[in-house]
Order: C-alpha cells, then sequence, then structure tokens
C-alpha cells in the first residue's frame, strides 16, 4: 500500500512587536518635541453674579475690555468693523434673531459701551443677547 504525504506549505509570520515599539517611540518623539503655540488671550475681570446661569458658548462673542478695545470673537474690531462683521456674519441654518450672541465685558466697562453693543447687535438682526459673569462664590 501505498502511502501519501500531504505536502506542507511553508507558513509565515510577521512579528509586528519591533514595529509597533518604532511606532510608539515616534509617537512619544512628535509629543515632545513639538512646541505648542501659546495665543495670547483677552484678559477681563467679568462682574459677578449671585443669579447666574451657565449657558453653552455656541455662537458669536463679543468683548469689551476697559480700555475701549473691541474684539469680534478673536479678532479685534472698532465699533463700525464689529456692524460689519455681523452684517455679513453667516448662522448656517439658524435665523439670525435665533443664534446666541455673548457680550463679554470687563466689570469696569461703562453702561453706554454695553448699551452701544446692544444696539449695533440689534441693528443686524441678532436678538438672542447674553451677558457673561463669573459666579459669585
Amino acid at each position: 500500500m501505498k502511502v501519501r504525504r500531504r505536502r506542507r506549505e511553508p507558513q509565515s509570520s510577521i512579528d509586528m512587536t519591533p514595529m509597533l515599539d518604532i511606532v510608539f517611540q515616534l509617537i512619544l518623539f512628535f509629543l515632545v518635541s513639538t512646541t505648542f503655540a501659546i495665543l495670547p488671550g483677552i484678559k477681563l475681570n467679568l462682574p459677578t453674579s449671585r443669579t447666574s446661569e451657565g449657558t453653552s458658548s455656541q455662537g458669536i462673542t463679543i468683548t469689551a475690555s476697559v480700555d475701549g478695545t473691541l474684539f469680534f470673537n478673536d479678532k479685534q474690531v472698532s465699533e463700525l468693523e464689529l456692524g460689519k462683521e455681523l452684517h455679513f456674519y453667516e448662522t448656517g441654518e439658524t435665523k439670525k434673531e435665533e443664534f446666541p450672541v455673548t457680550i463679554e465685558a470687563d466689570a469696569d466697562v461703562t453702561n453706554g459701551t454695553i448699551v452701544n453693543l446692544f444696539d449695533i447687535i440689534r441693528e443686524n438682526g441678532f436678538a438672542v443677547i447674553n451677558l457673561r459673569t463669573s459666579t459669585d462664590q
């Protein structure tokens, strides 16, 4: 009787351990060697409130500092430029009347400045206006 032998195909496997070690070392190298850009923040002394409620920060943020500097989101603008930015701002599918605008004003900003900001915002069709404060603790 004749016995047939099966031919075994050579089996090969790739060891992934060295590749994973190298990938991990590359990730660590890039994390350590990457320099992070430190963006200058707008420093404000927000007024405190005992009854303030938290809201989402979606939408437009207008910042007024004590020295009269205005910011539209992170862009420094004048009152005239602020009106233009608001006029041409695209709110997507949300109507301008329903799109939130947040005013961040320093505690020492005059009431007249805040009223001017309200007027500029309303003249451009926005109706939902929030005043940002810090909580009284």
